[in-house]
């Protein structure tokens, strides 16, 4: 499964795993004439792996309307859905950081050049001064030494003063990057950890976890195809946001929260035991069951809202394959045996 540790995906290094998918991806890539080249290999990796329904949906439209998949069409899919970060973004990022390197370089050089000729200059006057036993030729000299002293101090300032502004500028830009940063592992709807990041995190606590004890809560909203027929989508990722919400309100301070896809959710749960989970996890049951959300257009109330939960404990022999099957089959459970349940 693909997760993103930092600005771009990385993928699972399963053979098996990604055998299976290069034998899906190829021929459709070959059937629809589109090339084998690596960007469009991760966006139908993507698509291949329906981790990413709005990549899916995109590349369906195109799909059935024929369209090609040119490279402009493959930059857009992949900065808009691979990456899930603005593509022109890093490149501005980039530029201005070369800028200002350039800056700060012609700075230190200038400076440099300048002292250099200020030294050659001081020798050859040491060496008149040396030679010279009129007063007025000596204080000529001193006077044209002490010029060049001053002009190398303003140069010396200048250089500080384009220093201190290109330290200040690389500041901007890392708080501009750090941003974008957090844009690649935000869900753009939720606010919470998105797939990838999802993935990576689960990757690192699982390695992590050591003797303590982790639990995983995954959570549905019961019936959300429904509520989309119902009220539409606009009011579907509303609702969607508000189980966020419970989620970031109930989840511990050291959870991780994230949207799992759709309407799937998900919290991390380091160093938790599973009562403490189930704990939680019922909370957030309770409180969705009794909220009684309402259209803000007419303040229509919307009909009861109810979500499921599974939760799994971390096994010693579990990758984050099977344990988010665990979590993913207590859920399963909990939708069959009437939903709005939590299920372990």
């Amino acid at each position: 499964m693909p997760n993103n540790s930092t600005l771009l995906p990385i993928y699972d290094f399963s053979p098996s795993l990604n055998t299976s998918y290069l034998k899906k991806i190829l021929p459709l890539l070959n059937e629809h004439q589109i090339a084998a080249n690596p960007i469009n290999y991760a966006i139908f990796y993507d698509y291949i792996t329906e981790h990413n329904p709005s990549l899916t949906a995109a590349v369906n439209n195109l799909l059935n309307q024929g369209k090609p998949f040119d490279s402009d069409v493959s930059i857009e899919l992949y900065g808009n859905y691979v990456c899930n970060a603005s593509l022109e973004s890093f490149d501005q990022i980039h530029t201005q950081i070369n800028k200002v390197i350039r800056q700060a370089t012609d700075a230190i050089n200038e400076t440099h050049s300048k002292a250099e000729q200020t030294n050659d200059s001081f020798q050859k006057k040491s060496v008149l001064l040396e030679n010279t036993s009129e007063i007025a030729d000596s204080q000529t000299i001193l006077q044209e030494i002490i010029q060049e002293t001053k002009a190398l101090v303003v140069t010396s300032q200048s250089m500080q003063t384009q220093l201190n502004q290109a330290n200040l500028e690389m500041e901007k830009l890392r708080t501009e990057l750090n941003q974008v940063r957090q844009m690649a592992v935000t869900d753009g709807l939720t606010g919470l950890l998105n797939r990838r990041a999802f993935d990576q995190t689960l990757n690192e606590v699982i390695e992590q976890s050591g003797d303590e004890v982790t639990c995983l809560s995954m959570l549905d909203i019961d019936h959300f195809k429904g509520i989309n027929d119902e009220y539409g989508h606009t009011i579907g990722d509303n609702v969607i946001k508000f189980v966020a919400s419970l989620l970031k309100k109930h989840a511990e301070e050291h959870h991780h929260v994230a949207r799992y896809g759709g309407e799937e959710l998900a919290i991390i749960m380091p160093k938790t035991p599973k009562q403490k989970a189930i704990e939680i996890s019922e909370n957030i049951r309770i409180e969705m069951e009794k909220s009684r959300l309402k259209r803000k257009t007419d303040n229509l109330t919307l009909r009861q809202i109810t979500i499921s939960i599974g939760i799994a404990e971390l096994q010693s022999n579990d990758d984050p394959e099977s344990f988010i099957n665990r979590a993913d089959n207590a859920l399963y459970q909990a939708k069959e045996s009437g939903r709005n349940k939590v299920m372990h």
